[in-house]
């Protein structure tokens, strides 16, 4: 049942009342960081107030205005997004507070546009999340885009405007690719709205045109996901603060990118299309090529940032490779990949933030025996660490068993090959900066005195490690995301039999 409700706007809207409400209050730091914080609240409360409609198979909808009479500026809350939305409204909160410690301990410049521009940045990312249509998403997609160059601009050096204008072109340059599509589509199929399964059908063009149509679609998704060779902008944006870091990599923008390739692939095209036009099958080896690529330049990455950066053009494209093996178990996991990934990377980047606050180190081989400085710092680390391997009894397991599963499903065996290659190497780029930190003595003495991170992001940091655990144990702790989860891939998959399966 379909029940019109202003809510879906509602959590869109108000980060970006924040946003304004930040600007005003400049000159009064506690002022302007309580609106932050006081948005990502009333932003959570509002999404996981939905929830139980949703997962009584009902849909919360509201059109603000009809641009056509066919196409309008709508919110829809079907379980596809809920999954995207719950997580971003939930981490914008432990975000929020560790964002107050960073920027103050580390006496950043330039704090209310950055308060400012996160706010937006977490509207544009539930508009994507909620989006009933492709023009809807297209715009919050945008505007996820604009509002996260200042972000990454931050810093207003050299390196930064060079950041900066690499990550405007890519996304730019991408995102207007994707809208020639759009209005391909539009003058194709006559309607914009997502439907489970896919609106598009085989008869409405030949196929040429819609494979060409998909990869044209997808590129605006992969560029903002990293999927190689389109990732180059991902570890360029390192030069922003580490908050920024979180939120490209765990809140917002590379989580967009891959749900905009789960709505496309389940939404606009359909397992049905792309399975008979084989266009699928050639993104899913673009995925894997990329896992296990990233995956060996991140072990040469000194830098813990960098290092985790290209860990996360490895591991967002499981959920690539999850929605393109069309599988049901696929599809659930790539859903329930995003949190998993979420919570995972969250983690680790407010660790290494935390240790740049407080050791002042950035590379790996400067943090022997930190660990003895900040133990419950690195046990989080390690914590995401093992999760990011996929490690039993931590979140990551339960996103990659289903992904194994679901290529069983289609009869694809080499790719259970890439994940467990992806899990040991995994374990070889992340598990080092453990075994420095707790078994490894400092030369220079430096790291004899305890000493973490202030409270507000510590205590983030240990709510993240012990979600990841939480939800490794009782996958539907909470708002039941792995059964939101599932039920999107049924919708996507129902009435379709194919691949093997």
């Amino acid at each position: 049942m379909t029940i019109t409700d202003i809510r879906p706007f509602l959590a869109v809207g108000v980060s970006l009342l924040a946003a304004f409400l930040i600007m005003f209050s400049g000159k009064k730091p506690n002022v302007r960081e309580f609106w932050s914080v006081a948005a990502a609240f009333i932003k959570a409360a509002l999404i996981f107030s939905m929830v139980p409609a949703v997962l009584a198979g009902n849909v919360y909808e509201y059109t603000l205005f009809q641009v056509t009479d066919t196409l309008g500026f709508t919110l829809r809350t079907d379980a596809a997004g809920m999954v995207f939305a719950c997580v971003s409204s939930f981490l914008y909160i432990p975000v929020s507070f560790y964002a107050i410690g960073y920027m103050r301990g580390h006496h950043e410049k330039e704090q209310t546009g950055f308060y400012a521009a996160f706010a937006v940045c977490l509207s544009a990312a539930i508009g994507i999340a909620l989006s009933a249509n492709l023009l809807t998403f297209f715009i919050f997609y945008e505007l996820l885009t604009i509002a996260t160059w200042p972000l990454v601009f931050h810093e207003r050096n050299e390196e930064a405007r060079f950041s900066g204008r690499k990550y405007l072109i890519y996304t730019l340059v991408s995102g207007q690719l994707m809208l020639a599509g759009i209005v391909a589509i539009y003058a194709m199929a006559g309607t914009l709205d997502f439907k489970a399964g896919g609106f598009l059908t085989a008869d409405m063009a030949p196929t040429w045109v819609l494979q060409f149509l998909f990869f044209l679609m997808v590129l605006g998704g992969a560029v903002k996901a990293g999927v190689m060779p389109l990732h180059g902008w991902l570890p360029s944006a390192m030069v922003a603060p580490t908050p920024v870091s979180a939120l490209l990599h765990a809140v917002a923008v590379v989580k967009a990118g891959a749900f905009c390739v789960l709505r496309l692939i389940g939404f606009v095209f359909g397992p049905a299309l792309l399975a008979e036009i084989g266009a699928a099958t050639v993104l899913a080896w673009f995925a894997a090529f990329t896992i296990i690529a990233a995956s060996l330049i991140a072990m040469k990455q000194d830098n813990l940032k960098r290092r985790l950066a290209f860990s996360t053009v490895g591991q967002l494209s499981y959920v690539v490779l999850g929605a393109a093996l069309l599988a049901p178990l696929s599809i659930l996991g790539a859903y329930y990949h995003i949190v998993a990934h979420a919570l995972m990377k969250i983690t680790l980047f407010m660790c290494a933030g935390a240790i740049i606050v407080t050791a002042h180190k950035d590379n790996i081989s400067d943090m022997h025996g930190i660990g003895r400085k900040m133990p419950i710092t690195m046990a989080c680390y390690t914590i995401a660490s093992l999760g990011i391997a996929g490690m039993p009894f931590v979140i990551g397991f339960i996103s990659k068993w289903n992904l194994g599963l679901g290529a069983m499903q289609v009869n694809q065996p080499i790719y259970i090959a890439v994940l467990i290659c992806s899990a040991l190497l995994s374990l070889t780029y992340l598990m080092p900066v453990t075994y420095l930190a707790f078994f490894k003595e400092n030369e220079k003495g430096e790291f004899k005195t305890y000493g973490e991170a202030n409270k507000f992001m510590l205590i983030p940091i240990c709510v993240t490690a012990a979600l990841s655990v939480i939800l490794g144990i009782m996958p539907n702790f909470g708002p039941h995301l792995y059964d939101l989860a599932s039920m999107a891939a049924q919708s996507i998959t129902q009435g379709w039999i194919g691949g093997g399966w």
